[in-house]
């Protein structure tokens, strides 16, 4: 709708060859804080399109195969490398979103602002739990239920039950994901 996906994912992700020569170097050449960056080529490949004037689409009838991770420890890097990722690059992208539609802007903020939120409730309730020994049912309470809303949302939209279950997600999100995510918050370089 919007020709902005904010990340083409490698495996799934086409370029007419055009573009892409336009951006090797630029893209060979990717640094952070001066340093070669090996992380997240991909959603730095589709900010550089992006930055460029090229559209990005999603294209639902195409299909690729890729390799997932088959382990616990193999899906933790591949979450820490696409923490990195996200965190750098929309950085990088930021200047995109003066051009695009409201609603890319209120999904990036959403992106970034919803980790930080649930971390800060965790926190929150952690602190409460160690201050008074209660058990922190407001937050636990607030983080259940827009996590339910969420999922609502989205098994309303797609017109499928099955996104109620990714309610549960946020379990993993919160006692494994959120670790992982500010642990790649400071090593990001």
């Amino acid at each position: 709708r919007f020709g902005a996906v904010m990340c083409c994912c490698g495996p799934c992700a086409m370029y007419r060859r055009s573009a892409f020569v336009l951006l090797l170097d630029q893209y060979e050449t990717q640094l952070y804080r001066g340093k070669p960056s090996d992380f997240g080529e991909d959603r730095h490949l589709t900010i550089l399109m992006l930055s460029a004037g090229f559209r990005t689409e999603y294209v639902p009838s195409a299909i690729a195969a890729t390799v997932v991770p088959d382990g616990l420890a193999a899906y933790l890097r591949q979450q820490l490398r696409w923490a990195r990722s996200t965190f750098r690059d929309t950085l990088l992208g930021l200047h995109l979103l003066r051009g695009m539609n409201w609603y890319l802007t209120l999904d990036v903020v959403g992106q970034n602002a919803g980790p930080l939120l649930l971390a800060l409730s965790v926190l929150a309730g952690l602190a409460q739990f160690a201050l008074t020994g209660s058990l922190p049912w407001w937050t636990i309470g607030t983080i259940g239920s827009l996590t339910l809303i969420r999922c609502g949302v989205a098994a309303y939209r797609a017109r499928q039950l099955r996104f109620l279950g990714f309610s549960l997600h946020t379990l993993v999100n919160v006692f494994l994901l959120l670790p992982v995510k500010a642990y790649a918050l400071c090593t990001l370089s």
